[in-house]
Order: C-alpha cells, then sequence, then structure tokens
C-alpha cells in the first residue's frame, strides 16, 4: 500500500504546477507513449482478416503487453527512486504525472471564459477539445452541459481512480490503470473495427473503475451539498457501469439535467437524463468548477486522514 502522504504530496504538486509545457514539449507525456504502443500494436495485430476470437485473444494480449510495460516501468522507477536520499520526493513528483487536477480545470475554464464573455463560437472550439459529440451547432446551454459532464466523468478517470490505484498499488498500480484506461480509450470502442479486439480492454477498465466512479460521485455530491439521491436513482441509467455515477452526482448537487440526446459524427444517439432540474446555464458551469475544486480538496482530506490514522496504528 502506498505511503498516503506522499499521496497528498503528489496531488498537491499537480494541482500546482500541472505537467508543465517545457517537459512536455521535450519528453511528451506518459499517456502519450502509452498511446502510441497500443497504436503500433493494434495496427500490426488487428487485421480483418484474422477471426472474431483471435483478434479477441489478440486485444487481450496487447493490453496485457502494454499496462505490464507500464506496471513495470512503474515497479523499477520506485524501486530504483528507494536508494536515494530525494527517493519519496521523486516518487511524488512522477506520481503527479498520472494526476490531472490541473489540467481538467484549465480545460473546462477555458470553455467557461468564453461563455461567460458570450463568444459561442469559441466556446465550441474549446469544448471540442474535451468531449467527442459533435459541437458545431451546439447553443450555450448545450455546451455547458458538455464541460460538465466532461469535468464530472473526467474528476473520476482523471484524478480519482488514479489517486485510488496509486495508493492500492504505488506507481505500479498507477501506471497500470493509466495504460487499462488508455486502452479503454483508443480501443474500447462498440464500432466494428474495435468490437472483438477491444473487448477485453473496455472490460477491465470498467472492473478497475467500480469503486472509484462510485467514490468520486459520492464526492461531488457532499462537495456540492447534496445530490447523493439523484446519483443512486439516475447513475444505473448509463450504458457504462461507471460513467453514470459522477454525471448524475454532478447533475443532483447543481439541481439540474445532463445527459440527453447529442450527435457523434453526424449520427444521433440517445443517452439517457440525469437530474431532474433546468437545462445547465454558464452559472451552472462556473459553480460545477467550484463544486470541482472543493471536491479535489475533500479527496486531499480524505488522503490525510487516512495518512494519520495509519500513523496512529503504527
Amino acid at each position: 500500500m502506498f505511503d498516503p502522504w506522499l499521496l497528498v504530496a503528489a496531488l498537491v504538486v499537480e494541482a500546482c504546477v500541472g505537467y508543465p509545457h517545457a517537459i512536455y514539449r521535450a519528453i511528451r507525456h506518459p499517456v502519450v507513449w502509452i498511446g502510441v504502443a497500443l497504436a503500433a500494436l493494434e495496427r500490426r495485430l488487428n487485421r480483418p482478416e484474422l477471426g472474431d476470437l483471435t483478434r479477441r485473444m489478440l486485444g487481450v494480449v496487447t493490453v496485457v503487453i502494454v499496462t505490464g510495460g507500464a506496471a513495470g516501468v512503474g515497479y523499477l522507477v520506485q524501486r530504483l527512486a528507494g536508494g536515494v536520499s530525494f527517493g519519496a520526493a521523486l516518487v511524488a513528483l512522477v506520481a503527479s504525472t498520472g494526476l490531472a487536477q490541473h489540467s481538467l480545470y484549465t480545460h473546462v475554464r477555458a470553455v467557461l471564459l468564453p461563455l461567460t464573455d458570450g463568444d459561442l463560437v469559441a466556446a465550441r472550439r474549446e469544448v471540442a477539445q474535451i468531449v467527442g459529440r459533435d459541437t458545431a451547432s451546439l447553443n450555450e446551454s448545450d455546451v455547458a452541459g458538455a464541460a460538465l459532464e466532461s469535468l464530472a466523468e473526467s474528476f473520476n478517470d482523471g484524478i480519482v481512480a488514479p489517486a485510488f490505484w496509486l495508493f492500492v498499488g504505488g506507481l505500479p498500480g498507477l501506471f497500470a490503470y493509466k495504460a487499462l484506461n488508455t486502452a479503454d480509450s483508443l480501443i474500447g470502442h462498440r464500432e466494428p473495427r474495435w468490437r472483438m479486439f477491444g473487448w477485453f480492454a473496455a472490460r477491465t477498465d470498467d472492473l478497475v473503475n467500480l469503486i472509484p466512479a462510485r467514490l468520486a460521485g459520492a464526492l461531488l455530491a457532499i462537495a456540492g451539498g447534496g445530490g447523493l439521491l439523484v446519483m443512486w436513482r439516475d447513475a444505473p441509467k448509463h450504458a457504462s457501469p461507471n460513467a453514470g455515477w459522477p454525471e448524475a452526482a454532478m447533475a443532483g448537487a447543481l439541481r439540474i439535467r445532463l445527459g440527453g440526446p447529442t450527435a457523434y459524427d453526424g449520427v444521433m444517439h440517445e443517452r439517457p437524463i440525469f437530474g431532474a432540474g433546468s437545462s445547465p446555464t454558464v452559472d451552472d458551469l462556473k459553480r460545477g468548477l467550484r463544486i470541482y475544486v472543493i471536491a479535489c480538496g475533500l479527496l486531499w482530506l480524505a488522503a490525510l486522514a487516512v495518512g494519520f490514522a495509519m500513523g496512529t496504528n503504527d
């Protein structure tokens, strides 16, 4: 089990500085490396002429190779850091690369600012950076809703779940989670090309997010002073076993309605509706960002509480 004090340190470091652009330009980000490895294996192994069973098994092999490699890198870094005087600081710094508090806030705020100024074109352009739906015809409420849904779901995928697996498994657990989550994003789709090959990635990502997604939803509801009942009622409506929990919690906390029909690649998709309030507004997006910041703070406090509890038991 990872030292909760180092978890707090990683959370604080990432929230304050994020992942500096200079470092990104020089060496990219670990998730980019994971994506490159996945894409290379997918091009080589996911061949249409192969049967469904073969493609499914090769998808398993791909996920095992990339996840095992990521976990191995994490283990090596953690092991080597144990032999140097500043090892704890190094581990916390490396761990911070797997968290996304700063970048998520920055991306959502980049949507909020033009919306506040009435610049819908710029707001659509910014929200397109964080959602997969068609954005060209979104109105102000649609943009605010899309940003809130992304904020809620990414609070789990980018923060709570990585922190959870960092605590459970140290750097190997964190890096393995990031590999699985990236695999789900890249190949865990239902389209014919990936349905068989990405099946294992999608199911494994569902499994590793079962606990964190519910924790994320609870943190958002507590941070917003309400939403637990809406979360319990509406979360199971989502096709994903996990994505609905933080989204429904955000809708309940803000007392608004999220979800509903939207278009992807020109095709309208029916989606469940979370909450029973009015459509989201710019002010709701502002409040959602505040709830997000408070929820991050609650996560810090939870890690601190575990650290104190473990210290008391020593």
